[in-house]
């Protein structure tokens, strides 16, 4: 390297574009974008523009749809963890997860959706932050909890996702379970233990890339969307539940990060709503630190 590659202040014209492009798409997180929209926003040729795009795809930095628009990837969310480890927020967030964990005895988790996938951000409790980073398809049935507390649009939206498995979609069940998790303020999950070796085996799964029988396989271990989520009723016995789940929003009042509380076990009624109250009251404390409202 010489001498004068290393004097402070100079530029380097390439990275420059690179930032241009993540900057682009950090301004505008929620929209996916296509390369003559992208370059023309930019100031770039769209070859320029296209080799950029390729490599931050294929880095996980970006991520391409079907319509070859592209979005903010996971690999952001990776690397972004390492500075948000000195952010307020961040800190605070995960000393509500861990007060959650110390009471209950459970592993407690931060997590969002990145383009299309779902990012695991926060993880305390026995696994500690061995599972950081870890990426799951954001299709049916994985990630009914991300667009529950979004609006109807968001959710129907995701509805219309090609599955990354063959799921029944009882569409009138699911609506009743959107309004009921909606009143309550959270969501209790039920899963069986072959649905949960299932999502731990669709970890950073390229699904569609399964042979057609075996994505059919799979698909009939996997109950109906919203066959797992428990609906407050009369019943007070006992319940089998996976996972208590419950949302942050930002400050435009739209659903941010998923709070969730691993239960792994059969509880009675009084108990899940223990838990889900101080874990609701987690998730609206890191609203208000984030400068959130639930609208």
């Amino acid at each position: 390297m010489s001498e004068e590659s290393t004097v402070p202040g100079r530029q380097s014209p390439p990275a420059a574009r690179v930032i241009s492009v993540l900057d682009h798409l950090v301004r505008n997180p929620r929209e996916r974008l296509g390369l003559s929209e992208l370059a023309r926003s930019v100031g770039l040729s769209k070859p320029t523009c296209l080799g950029i795009l390729n490599e931050l795809t294929a880095a996980g930095y970006l991520t391409r749809d079907d319509e070859a628009k592209y979005g903010l990837g996971p690999a952001l969310i990776v690397a972004g963890r390492a500075a948000h480890n000195g952010y307020a927020l961040g800190a605070l967030a995960r000393r509500h997860l861990e007060k959650l964990s110390d009471e209950f005895g459970a592993v407690c988790s931060a997590s969002a959706v990145a383009g299309d996938k779902i990012v695991l951000l926060e993880s305390v409790g026995h696994v500690g932050n061995a599972g950081l980073g870890r990426v799951y398809p954001f299709a049916p049935p994985v990630g009914l909890m991300y667009v529950l507390w979004e609006p109807a649009d968001v959710f129907e939206r995701w509805l219309e996702v090609e599955p990354a498995l063959p799921v029944r979609l009882d569409r009138d069940h699911l609506r009743r379970v959107v309004a009921q998790c909606r009143a309550d303020g959270y969501l209790v999950e039920s899963l069986t233990p072959v649905g949960q070796q299932l999502y731990r085996l669709m970890e950073g799964v390229a699904v569609d890339e399964l042979p057609a029988e075996v994505r059919e396989l799979v698909g009939a271990m996997v109950s109906s969307l919203g066959e797992r989520v428990y609906l407050a009723s009369g019943d007070e016995g006992s319940h089998s539940v996976s996972v208590i789940a419950a949302p942050t929003f930002d400050s435009a009042g739209r659903q941010s990060m998923v709070l969730t509380l691993y239960v792994g076990a059969e509880i009675s009624a009084a108990e899940i709503r223990r838990r889900a109250v101080a874990l609701v009251a987690a998730a609206q404390a890191v609203t208000v630190a984030a400068g959130g409202l639930r609208v």
